[in-house]
C-alpha cells in the first residue's frame, strides 16, 4: 500500500472528530445506538437500557492478542479493548461473563485514551475495539484525547454484527478495519439464539454499510491489514446458522474479494450444552462442505 494514515486523523485536524463525540453523547439520553433502538437515558438510568452501560464504558480486560485473523495480529499482535456487556445475547457466548454478566470495571475517556496509547507504545499493529456497538460515545470521547496525544494506528471495529445506521453514520471515516460477525442467515430462527427479532436484516445493511465506507481488506506489504472488511462467520452444527446463504449474499452483494474468516471452533458454551442442535461441535464433514460452498461462490481470499 501507499504510505498509511489512519482515517480519524484527517477528522481529528478538522475538528469533525471533536463533534461527533458531542453528537454521540447526546444521543445517549435518547439511545439509538446499537440496532436495539432501546431509547433509554443512558446517562440517568442506565439499568434501563440493553447493554447496561451508563456515561462510561466497562472494560473487562486491554493488552496484545495474537490469536485474532493473521492480518490483524500479525507478528506484534492486535491492540484489543475488550468491553464488557454486548448489545445480542446469545446464548452460545464464548466469552459469557463479559457479554452477559459485564465483568471488568468501568474506565473515563482519559483512562481509554491512555490505554490506547499504551498499545501502541507496546508495538501492536492497531486498535481493536472488541464488542463496541453499544459504547460508541466513549469510544470517541477517548479517542479525540488520544488522537491529540499522538496516536496513530489503525482502528478495528469488532462486532457481533447488530449495527445501527446511526451508530455507523458516526464512525464513517473514523474506523479503518470493520471486522463484524455474521452469525445467522434467518432472523426467526435467530431470535431464540440471540434475543433479537430482526440479526439477519439488520446485519445484512450494516455489512453493506461498512463495506461501502472502507472498501474490500487492504494489506501493507508485510501483509497487516489497513484498511477495509474482513468478515467472521460461525460454522454451527447441523447447518443452523444458514451459511450458503450468507455466503451466497456476501459474493453476490458486498464483495468475491472480501475477506472471509470461516471459524471452525464452535463448541457448546454458556447455555448451549442444553439445546438441541447447538450441544455438539461441528463435525468435519460440515465443515468442509462450508469450504467447498465457499469456493463454489468464488470466495478466494478464506483466512
Amino acid at each position: 500500500m501507499a504510505s498509511f494514515e489512519a482515517a480519524y486523523l484527517a477528522l481529528h485536524h478538522s475538528g469533525e472528530l471533536q463533534n461527533r463525540a458531542i453528537d454521540a453523547r447526546r444521543r445517549l439520553t435518547k439511545c439509538d445506538l446499537c440496532a436495539n433502538h432501546c431509547l433509554a437515558d443512558r446517562l440517568t438510568d442506565p439499568d434501563r437500557a440493553r447493554c447496561m452501560t451508563g456515561e462510561h464504558a466497562v472494560v473487562c480486560s486491554i493488552g496484545p492478542h495474537h490469536g485474532e485473523e493473521r492480518p490483524i495480529s500479525g507478528r506484534r499482535g492486535s491492540g484489543t479493548i475488550f468491553f464488557g456487556w454486548c448489545n445480542l445475547g446469545c446464548v452460545f457466548c464464548q466469552n459469557w461473563q463479559i457479554s452477559h454478566q459485564g465483568e471488568g470495571r468501568e474506565m473515563d475517556g482519559k483512562i481509554l485514551a491512555d490505554r490506547m496509547l499504551s498499545l501502541q507504545a507496546a508495538g501492536c499493529h492497531n486498535i481493536n475495539f472488541v464488542s463496541p456497538s453499544h459504547v460508541i460515545p466513549q469510544i470517541l470521547s477517548a479517542l479525540v484525547v488520544a488522537a491529540e496525544q499522538g496516536l496513530k494506528l489503525p482502528l478495528v471495529y469488532n462486532s457481533g454484527g447488530y449495527d445501527s445506521p446511526e451508530g455507523l453514520a458516526l464512525m464513517d471515516g473514523v474506523i479503518d478495519i470493520y471486522m463484524p460477525d455474521m452469525k445467522f442467515a434467518d432472523s426467526h430462527l435467530a431470535a431464540p439464539y440471540l434475543g433479537v427479532s430482526d440479526y439477519a436484516e439488520i446485519n445484512r445493511n450494516a455489512v453493506l454499510e461498512m463495506h461501502r465506507q472502507v472498501g474490500d481488506l487492504a494489506l501493507d506489504e508485510t501483509n497487516i491489514a489497513r484498511r477495509g472488511l474482513l468478515i467472521r462467520h460461525l460454522i454451527l452444527p447441523e447447518g443452523l446458522a444458514g451459511t450458503e446463504q450468507t455466503l451466497t449474499f456476501i459474493a453476490e452483494q458486498v464483495s468475491r474479494d472480501t475477506y472471509l474468516n470461516l471459524m471452525g471452533q464452535y463448541r457448546p458454551c454458556f447455555q448451549a450444552s442444553q439445546l438441541p442442535g447447538l450441544d455438539r461441535r461441528p463435525n468435519r464433514s460440515e465443515l468442509h462442505q462450508v469450504r467447498v460452498i465457499a469456493k463454489r461462490l468464488g470466495l478466494h481470499r478464506l483466512d
